[in-house]
């Protein structure tokens, strides 16, 4: 299993508008506009969760094989970290 991620605090703020959740990178200014499955995601990145439990949570809830949800979560997850908006502890 993958080590729980976790989101860096220092390096973003977000705010919730009407169920979106929009979140700037402090060091580049750059917005992330988050909505479905990219919300879900985000909002489930806690320090607790691995990348194999954030799969499981979602493709339970949206009813989808873990391999279809694996692909939307490791797309997320690689965007995430290249902003420097996470990392696995």
């Amino acid at each position: 299993m993958s080590a729980p991620i976790a989101k860096c605090t220092d390096a973003f703020t977000e705010t919730e508008i009407e169920g979106e959740v929009v979140v700037m990178d402090l060091a580049r200014g750059d917005f992330f506009s988050l909505t479905g499955t990219a919300a879900a995601i985000w909002q489930r990145i806690d320090g607790s969760r691995s990348r194999d439990a954030l799969i499981a949570e979602l493709a339970a809830e949206y009813e989808v094989s873990t391999d279809e949800m694996a692909a939307d979560v490791d797309a997320f997850l690689a965007q995430l970290g290249a902003a420097g908006l996470i990392e696995a502890n």
